[in-house]
């Protein structure tokens, strides 16, 4: 495994206080019938610019941090090892890992063209969603302790938000697309 460089390092944390951000961005708006949230489009971003390992690992750090106890999550309780049996706490391993696919499909092309850009975001999605969702059917079940079946899971925690989560990829992959178009350092970096 390469070791990070001074770069390595000061890209993660932009990336990771970027998710910090996104997450107390929209704690402080409240109220919203329909939860918002700019994670995904964080996560996405950080695997289209950084790659598969720079990628996760800042996604990592910031769920990290928030698991140590700094209050960088969006909903109660906002950090703490507590978050863990959060019934939300999966789709922030799916962030994590969501950064990682995206970085693997883009990863060794120089200039991605809209087709692989669009199945990069999308996988990343797919991703968040197919962790973030057993997770909260677990823990919504077996440790909360309220009955809802598969079916229910879905028709709750993903239709409202799919729409919004395939907008904020497409916003994602065209600002991957720009970014790398002018800054061929990160393309590099990405490879």
């Amino acid at each position: 495994m390469n070791k990070l460089t001074p770069r390595d390092m000061v890209l993660m944390a932009m990336f990771a206080s970027l998710a910090v951000v996104a997450a107390l961005l929209f704690r402080f708006l409240g109220g919203m019938i329909v939860p918002f949230s700019l994670l995904p489009f964080v996560a996405l971003l950080a695997g289209g610019l950084l790659g598969a390992r720079l990628g996760a690992l800042s996604m990592g750090i910031y769920v990290l941090m928030g698991v140590l106890g700094i209050p960088v999550f969006e909903k109660p309780p906002f950090g703490g090892p507590a978050y863990l049996l959060s019934p939300t706490f999966g789709f922030l391993l799916g962030f994590i890992s969501a950064a990682f696919v995206t970085g693997l499909i883009l990863q060794g092309q120089r200039d991605a063209g809209p087709v692989r850009l669009s199945m990069a975001m999308l996988v990343g999605v797919v991703t968040i969603y197919a962790i973030g969702l057993p997770y909260l059917y677990v823990i919504l079940n077996y440790y909360v302790g309220k009955s809802f079946d598969a079916l229910q899971i879905v028709m709750l925690f993903f239709v409202p938000f799919i729409g919004f989560d395939l907008i904020k990829a497409l916003a994602a992959g065209a600002l991957v697309r720009m970014v790398g178009v002018r800054l061929p350092a990160l393309k590099e970096q990405r490879d």
